[in-house]
């Protein structure tokens, strides 16, 4: 029988459909009749039969649930809990593959939404490290963790259910216990086991997304390319006892952690934007390094999560802003103003703008610790701080960087840019088809000189992107 939809429709089981091509979010497609379907964990090549999950008129959506034939693209996935793991969806593929298909995702965004010329031929920059790469996970503590070999005959009463991972897919109250990922360096698996089977074997609960109960919530590790190592436990009360008991058995164990710290969550979502995270043992922070300028990174400041690809990055931006010492930057969406410390001692002046106050003040103080004197960091929304007023104010730009979030640019900013021709942006996404929408609308002032793709995120589909706009 098929699956039935949330309008409680029976959806068809396709059998025997050839996967054709990649597709965007990961996913690859179909071609059923005259519908398209968007299928994911799939390579072309494949053949297979299709579980519809959504149906509309012109496409469908669906999961595999029988190969026939596997194409010949594909390779064993070297994590054993691929498939499960909502993560790492393009494992089944060789990297180069993936580089083909995201440089060619980056294209296709250009050639089909963009109405501007662009230079075609931009080799994505590939990771050195397709493993072991992010610098931050985190991970979810949960009293009813996914069984993969589940089967009705299990007796719950008997059967352990704490689990230590990561969230299922769609699923808010369910996580997958990891034994081994492969995204982080050691000792990040050693940590996470050694906390979970501590906590069982001393019997402290797991915490229940649906009844907002039980202690342990999260667990957040961060490591820096310096040696740097935090760890922050969160729990769901104020009970000092079985708090020590647990950061005593981490620092007695694990010395190698630099900083050592916790979070008293009681609401209900697990977010710790407003929380008061806690110095148990170390120092506030860890120290990351980009030639000569070091990086205070707290508890909750962001930093890009492959450190030595965003220095990568970092000198792509600067080469392109093309900085000769008396150049006035305007950092857009500057963040913990990684981008504009990285960028000031070959600038006049940078000044940097972000809608997180407590992100101003990281990047306030990893200026005042790298004596850079000439960098002025604005919070606010960049809708309403970036104004002709405001440009009155800071001096007019001769380069901007802008490095927004997903959605893109404001309107409002892009009429900005407009007004006040800087004579190059250099704009990083990490989405380029609302990239390509905003330079088409700058396209009446500035022409695309340089693109550059750059894969910040082996084994997944993301891509970033950098494009230089000229004043024309």
């Amino acid at each position: 029988m098929g699956r039935r939809n949330s309008r409680n429709r029976v959806l068809p089981i396709l059998e025997n459909v050839e996967i054709k091509s990649f597709a965007a979010e990961g996913k690859s497609l179909a071609r059923v009749d005259d519908k398209v379907v968007f299928v994911p964990l799939t390579v072309p090549g494949d053949v297979i039969d299709i579980q519809l999950t959504r149906s509309r008129s012109s496409f469908g959506e669906g999961k595999a649930i029988r190969f026939h034939k596997k194409s010949v693209l594909r390779i064993e996935p070297k994590c054993e809990h691929f498939g499960t793991c909502g993560g790492c969806k393009w494992q089944m593929i060789d990297y180069p593959l993936q580089l083909k298909t995201k440089q060619q995702q980056v294209l296709e965004n250009y050639q089909h939404l963009g109405n501007f010329e662009f230079p075609e031929h931009f080799p994505i920059l590939a990771s050195e490290k397709i493993y072991f790469y992010r610098n931050k996970l985190e991970y979810t503590f949960s009293n009813r963790k996914w069984l993969s070999d589940f089967d009705r005959s299990i007796d719950f009463q008997e059967q352990n259910m704490d689990g230590l991972g990561f969230h299922l897919p769609k699923m808010f109250d369910r996580i997958l216990d990891i034994d081994n990922c492969y995204l982080q360096q050691e000792p990040s698996n050693a940590i996470r086991l050694s906390i979970r089977d501590f906590a069982i074997e001393h019997k402290i609960s797991f915490h229940s997304a649906r009844r907002r109960e039980g202690y342990l919530r999260n667990l957040i590790i961060r490591t820096a390319s310096t040696g740097d190592l935090m760890v922050i436990l969160v729990v769901n009360t104020d009970d000092a006892s079985t708090l020590h008991l647990l950061l005593n058995h981490l620092a007695d164990n694990f010395p190698e952690i630099t900083s050592l710290m916790y979070v008293i969550n009681t609401n209900s979502n697990d977010t710790l934007n407003g929380m008061q995270v806690q110095l148990f043992k170390g120092n506030p922070f860890i120290l990351e390094k980009m030639e000569e300028i070091e990086f205070k990174i707290g508890p909750i400041s962001f930093y890009q999560t492959n450190s030595e690809q965003a220095y990568q990055m970092y000198k792509i931006a600067r080469e392109y802003a093309h900085l000769t010492g008396n150049e006035v930057v305007y950092d857009l969406y500057t963040g913990t103003g990684t981008i504009a410390n990285f960028v000031a001692k070959k600038a006049k002046k940078v000044i940097g703008i972000e809608y997180v106050e407590e992100a101003i003040e990281d990047a306030k103080v990893n200026s005042k610790i790298n004596s850079i004197d000439n960098t002025v960091f604005y919070a606010g929304d960049m809708a309403k701080v970036f104004t002709a007023e405001f440009i009155a104010e800071n001096g007019k730009a001769d380069v901007v960087i802008t490095d927004p979030p997903r959605a893109g640019m404001h309107e409002k900013v892009v009429n900005q840019l407009l007004e006040l021709e800087a004579k190059r942006i250099v704009y990083i996404s990490c989405n380029p088809a609302t990239q390509v929408r905003d330079i088409d609308l700058l396209k009446s002032k500035y022409k695309v000189t340089k693109v550059q793709p750059i894969d910040m995120f082996p084994q997944t589909h993301h891509v970033e992107n950098i494009a230089l706009l000229e004043l024309i």
